[in-house]
């Protein structure tokens, strides 16, 4: 029997924001944090075991949710794996499965859209199975590789992209769900990058690949999706939700 858990990412520091005393994710959205739309809907999927997990001005995000939350501090922000592997250590036991997502863009994504990748996940039985989308202009987010057969073989940064690929329009907006053991054996075989040093959530696409662990991908197509790093972004998704 399956029990699904959700581990929120919120610890960074949200730079080119300039916020600097409040963490992006409780800057609000429709009169209220920005968070609370991404709890509302794991609340709306029968979700009850929350993980947030706060770093940087974490009070403003304690504050701005209610005591059914289970807090993990990231006192280190080394990456996306690292505030995974925070959120982990935090879940209680008989979780079989988390929904991972940021607490900083997941306000648009519908009950239906998590819902259909929850049940890929399921029906496939899948070790990870994550969303992808697309976007007419991709600039500066990880672009999905496929072989000729049509399954992931990669997701590339566009730092790390060369020219055709930075073509590609299908991305990653950072959702996904993990099978806890999968977790348990691999998060911590995540290797530090040379570049930022820090861990990257991504990399555990190449390390599932690699050890024969099955992922799925659900693609959503152009759905409504912002990611929010700058006051322009934050602008554009207040502006997206009066419509």
């Amino acid at each position: 029997m399956r029990k699904f858990g959700a581990i929120i990412l919120a610890a960074g520091k949200g730079k080119r924001l300039n916020s600097k005393k409040i963490n992006k994710v409780a800057l609000h959205l429709d009169d209220r944090p920005m968070i609370s739309h991404t709890i509302e809907l794991v609340r709306s999927l029968n979700i009850k075991t929350i993980v947030v997990v706060v770093g940087f001005a974490k009070n403003s995000v304690m504050n701005a949710l209610d005591r059914r939350i289970i807090f993990a501090e990231q006192k280190k922000r080394l990456g996306t794996a690292h505030a995974v592997l925070c959120g982990l250590k935090k879940l209680p036991e008989g979780v079989t499965d988390i929904l991972v997502l940021n607490g900083d863009d997941s306000a648009f994504y519908t009950k239906e859209t998590i819902e259909n990748l929850i049940t890929k996940h399921t029906l496939d039985n899948s070790m990870i199975t994550f969303l992808t989308i697309e976007r007419e202009d991709p600039t500066s987010l990880g672009r999905i590789l496929r072989g000729e057969d049509g399954r992931v073989e990669a997701i590339v940064e566009e730092k790390d992209a060369t020219e055709e690929q930075k073509k590609i329009k299908e991305i990653n907006p950072g959702c996904y769900i993990f099978n806890v053991s999968f977790l348990n054996k691999f998060l911590t075989k995540v290797r530090k990058s040379g570049v930022t040093g820090e861990y990257y959530i991504t990399s555990l696409i190449d390390i599932a690949l690699k050890n024969n662990q099955k992922v799925e991908t659900l693609k959503a197509g152009r759905i409504a999706w912002h990611g929010i790093n700058t006051p322009k972004d934050l602008e554009e998704a207040k502006n997206s939700l009066l419509l």
